[in-house]
């Protein structure tokens, strides 16, 4: 086959050619610093990386749940915590006026006392985060579930709030306050409401004719419901420990996740430097290798 100059100059331009595609390739990763930035550099990288960044988006929302949850949760351990105090409060007064030789002066205080624990603990049944009541069930925008006109504790709605923190796990992150604060619905249990308990409390405790006999009957109820509360905040711990490590290995798959979508599509800076160069030189031999072959003109043997 006989090479022709037309031939010569049109397989050097496509040389140069490539030599400059070759230049603007790894500026371009220098740039960006990704050796991955359309599925055509490297395919088998490019799916890698869309899967690790999905994977990467929900660990990010997995994380956000998890710290609501964290907070709700939180915030319900302290309100039960305070709840325990009044309700150990109450139980302390009982028992002080059980005895006949309180003096009625005495008795009407400590009624009166009692009416300001049995307010608090309507104030702590309406605590909420965010606008949300956290006694309420799944309704925590609706009415609060206590009524301080009525006094009593009135929702009804014993349903639990589940939040996903991985794949496939619900957790309940809330503690329905038909639980607590209503009246006792497993069979075999004759709980009453601590709010009903305190009110007959406080009738005995006002009545003339109730003895510490009578108002003794109350320290059980009472305790009753200590018990109760203080088991369901035990249970409460034990769920937040769960949690936090689960936030815990969502931290640890967020960093090996992230990992693995660097080594998939970023570039190696030093190797990507040491290319750069090299194609530069290769790119400064084929210029210099083309001038060479390209056909003289008449102007050059006359200078």
């Amino acid at each position: 086959m006989r090479v022709t100059q037309s031939m010569l100059n049109t397989n050097m331009m496509r040389n140069l050619n490539g030599s400059m595609n070759g230049i603007d390739k790894y500026m371009e990763m220098l740039s960006s610093g990704k050796r991955v930035t359309r599925p055509s550099d490297d395919p088998v990288s490019a799916v890698r990386s869309m899967y690790h960044r999905t994977a990467l988006v929900e660990i990010e929302q997995f994380k956000r749940n998890t710290t609501e949850a964290i907070n709700w949760m939180e915030l319900t351990d302290q309100t039960l915590g305070s709840v325990v105090n009044v309700v150990q409060r109450a139980r302390e007064l009982v028992v002080r006026a059980s005895s006949d030789t309180m003096a009625e002066s005495s008795r009407s205080a400590t009624a009166e006392e009692i009416q300001q624990l049995k307010d608090q603990l309507g104030a702590l049944a309406n605590s909420s985060i965010g606008g949300r009541y956290i006694f309420a069930g799944t309704e925590t925008k609706n009415e609060p579930p206590y009524d301080p006109v009525a006094g009593e504790f009135v929702s009804t709605n014993n349903a639990e709030i589940k939040v996903e923190m991985g794949k496939g796990i619900f957790l309940p992150i809330n503690i329905p306050g038909t639980e607590i604060f209503a009246d006792s619905d497993i069979p075999g249990d004759d709980r009453e409401s601590i709010f009903k308990v305190l009110d007959d409390a406080i009738e005995a405790l006002t009545n003339p004719a109730s003895t510490g006999k009578d108002i003794d009957e109350f320290i059980n109820k009472i305790e009753q419901n200590f018990d109760l509360i203080t088991s369901v905040r035990s249970a409460l711990g034990a769920k937040i420990n769960r949690i936090e490590l689960i936030e815990s290995r969502l931290m640890d798959s967020e960093y090996s996740t992230t990992k693995l979508l660097s080594d998939a599509e970023d570039a190696d800076i030093p190797k990507v430097i040491i290319n750069l160069k090299n194609q530069e030189n290769v790119h400064q031999a084929a210029l210099s290798a083309g001038a060479r072959i390209i056909q003289r003109s008449l102007l050059d043997f006359l200078r």
